[in-house]
């Protein structure tokens, strides 16, 4: 019997695209994160592997080179992982989604 509180009546009334396009906004988060999240280790990852690297070359060896590395190193790992990177983000999202259901 329907009492006007009963919330399954309205669950019910939606459609299956209006609860997917909701499940897909949390989607498209988890992913744009654990995207970020792999470009942080990519930066990290880069920036060792630049240390070594002396003066001059692409960085020119003036006052801000550093700071031009730094940058340089960032947009790398950015794109790295806009393109699919290393197979990380899609092991942290992976795990994000199980982490998430399990806990509603």
């Amino acid at each position: 019997m329907y009492t006007g509180n009963d919330p399954i009546p309205t669950l019910r009334s939606l459609s299956a695209s209006t609860l997917a396009a909701a499940g897909s906004g949390v989607n498209a988060k988890v992913k744009e994160a654990a995207r970020s999240y792999e470009a942080v280790f990519l930066n990290t990852m880069l920036q060792s592997m630049f240390t070594g690297i002396e003066e001059g070359g692409a960085w020119g060896g003036g006052q801000g080179s550093e700071t031009w590395q730094g940058l340089l190193i960032d947009e790398f790992a950015k794109n790295i992982a806009a393109r699919g990177g290393i197979g990380i983000a899609a092991s942290v999202e992976r795990e994000l989604l199980a982490l998430q259901e399990n806990s509603q």
